[in-house]
């Protein structure tokens, strides 16, 4: 059973990463089960969705504290948020773009300090990066997502280019070359070498 956990807030892309992580595992040949669960997603509230695959079945969709394998944080605050869901010895992939949230926007809260230091602390080798600067780069805000799944790739598994159909299924075809250059500078960053 392989449970990845995506925490990020409303507008980010939360839900096509987890169709393209779902379209990926199950072209390999696995049952996977999705679901969703947030908050006030359209006025930026939090949003994690859940992607479970296994070579014979999945009985629930949803992943416990403690059972992620793998955590994709497209926000900091959310990063942090959700690292109790992350198993001992689990990977985090993180973009440190902070958007905040409404209790900091209106003073009643303050944005945690640190957050790739807390990060660290439960998940020495997370792989954290910004996202947002490299979806500029590919040609477009809107590709965040994309940066961190290509960020996450090399923890999740399989070959480049089966990422690669997965994005070109799961997107619009105007939208695919952006996707894949976002997908190529998120698993760049991650893997420099």
């Amino acid at each position: 059973m392989i449970n990845i956990l995506i925490a990020g807030v409303g507008g980010q892309g939360s839900l096509l990463a987890s169709r393209v992580i779902g379209r990926l595992f199950t072209s390999q040949g696995f049952v996977v089960k999705m679901s969703e669960v947030h908050g006030m997603s359209q006025r930026g509230g939090s949003v994690v969705t859940y992607v479970r695959a296994d070579r014979e079945r999945v009985s629930s969709p949803l992943i416990e504290k403690g059972d992620a394998d793998i955590l994709l944080g497209f926000e900091g605050l959310e990063g942090v948020r959700w690292l109790p869901y992350l198993k001992e010895g689990g990977a985090a992939v993180v973009n440190l773009q902070p958007i905040l949230p409404m209790p900091v926007i209106s003073g009643a809260a303050d944005y945690p300090s640190d957050v790739p230091g807390k990060i660290r602390a439960v998940c020495a080798n997370a792989i954290l990066v910004d996202a947002l600067a490299l979806a500029l780069e590919a040609g477009s805000v809107k590709a965040v997502n994309t940066v961190v799944i290509g960020a996450a790739s090399a923890a999740i598994g399989f070959a480049e280019k089966d990422w690669k159909e997965a994005i070109t299924h799961c997107v619009k075809e105007r939208f695919v070359d952006l996707n894949l250059a976002a997908f190529d500078k998120g698993r760049k960053a991650a893997s420099p070498d």
